[in-house]
């Protein structure tokens, strides 16, 4: 179903509010998803100078 059909459809006013949550949901999970991989890569960044730092102070 598209948005122009929900808004302009004779749908009830909670179908429309539904639809609008199902789509806000999507659209946080897509924002979640994208600081999770952001998070997992500075993560690995940071594992990755830590254990430079502990050879280069062992040599």
């Amino acid at each position: 179903m598209f948005i122009s059909e929900i808004c302009t459809s004779a749908s009830s006013a909670e179908k429309r509010r539904n639809y609008f949550h199902k789509r806000k949901l999507e659209m946080l999970t897509i924002y979640r998803d994208s600081l999770e991989r952001r998070i997992s890569a500075i993560s690995a960044s940071i594992k990755t100078l830590e254990e430079q730092i502990d050879r280069d102070s062992n040599l």
